[in-house]
């Protein structure tokens, strides 16, 4: 049985904008260490499943899926968003 997270998406630290930080994503976990390959020595393993991530609009959605499927879940809350409120004058002081 596969356990899935569900999680929202945080703001990339990269740009300003906050585009499909309101989508929930729902990814399995590995069962399995990864184990390199001979040939190429690429760690890697046969568990596909790890690669697929899925959108949905809300937690609901997400969740409904998770149970529909018949996967163990675990939510992980997003974290709370503190804005620091500081004047231009502050960078003179």
């Amino acid at each position: 049985m596969a356990v899935a997270r569900i999680y929202q998406r945080p703001k990339n630290a990269m740009q300003s904008g906050r585009a499909r930080t309101d989508r929930w994503v729902v990814e399995f976990e590995q069962t399995s260490p990864q184990e390199p390959d001979p040939l190429t020595g690429w760690a890697g393993h046969a568990n596909t499943r790890t690669q697929v991530r899925m959108n949905f609009p809300t937690l609901e959605a997400a969740k409904d899926y998770a149970m529909r499927e018949g996967h163990e879940f675990h939510v992980v809350p997003s974290p709370t968003r503190t804005l620091k409120l500081q004047a231009y004058a502050d960078n003179f002081r």
